[in-house]
């Protein structure tokens, strides 16, 4: 058994825990979880474009920004799922239905407009730069959404507290936030990743041979 001092140990950090997922510090464990999921999906995705290419350096300016959009989606997911919970009361599948519906059609494209706009203010292009490639996106980023989503918020709405929501999902969504991550800065990628074989040898196309005279 463990010494007295120990059991108390292991109460305390309990209880620490616990505190993290109650009142002011839910906020705060929800923005910095948002943070730190963005910025790890960025870290792993950067780790695949240099396994592809090993001449690649790690921007960890890039993972920073990522970091610091994602605590700034913390809060409104935070109070977006609250609002939810309030104005559709139960687990009833016909309510976790409604919810879903409109966490795709709202926060989805909301969040995710958010996302470039966001990135691409701090990258130093305008507004209506980010704008158009929110655009260019947006479809693709929305079909794969659609994919994803439902089925994962059916299991938080149906299955969880409140308080879990948030945390949930930005603990699920590892392989999401790798793939916003690649599609945000794919167009920065598809050069050097394709640097290799613009580099390679065509040979010409060998002359027919003249019959001699």
């Amino acid at each position: 058994m463990l010494p007295r001092a120990g059991m108390e140990f292991l109460v305390r950090i309990r209880f620490s825990w616990r505190r993290l997922l109650q009142g002011r510090y839910l906020l705060l464990t929800n923005t910095l979880s948002c943070g730190g999921m963005l910025a790890l999906g960025d870290v792993l995705q950067q780790s695949r474009e240099i396994h592809k290419k090993q001449s690649r350096v790690r921007d960890w300016s890039r993972t920073g920004r990522m970091f610091v959009v994602g605590c700034s989606m913390g809060p409104a997911l935070h109070y977006w799922y609250t609002w939810l919970d309030k104005a559709f009361v139960g687990h009833a599948l016909k309510i976790v239905g409604k919810k879903v519906l409109i966490d795709q059609l709202v926060a989805s494209p909301a969040l995710g407009g958010w996302y470039f706009l966001a990135l691409g203010v701090m990258e130093g292009r305008t507004l209506s730069e980010g704008l158009k490639e929110f655009r260019d996106k947006f479809w693709e980023f929305y079909k794969a959404d659609w994919c994803v989503w439902p089925t994962a918020q059916m299991i938080n709405f149906y299955f969880l507290s409140p308080k879990y929501r948030v945390l949930y999902v930005n603990t699920i969504t590892l392989g999401w936030d790798t793939y916003l991550s690649y599609l945000k800065h794919r167009d920065n990628i598809q050069p050097s990743l394709l640097e290799t074989d613009s580099q390679q040898e065509i040979l010409p196309q060998a002359e027919p041979l003249q019959k001699e005279t």
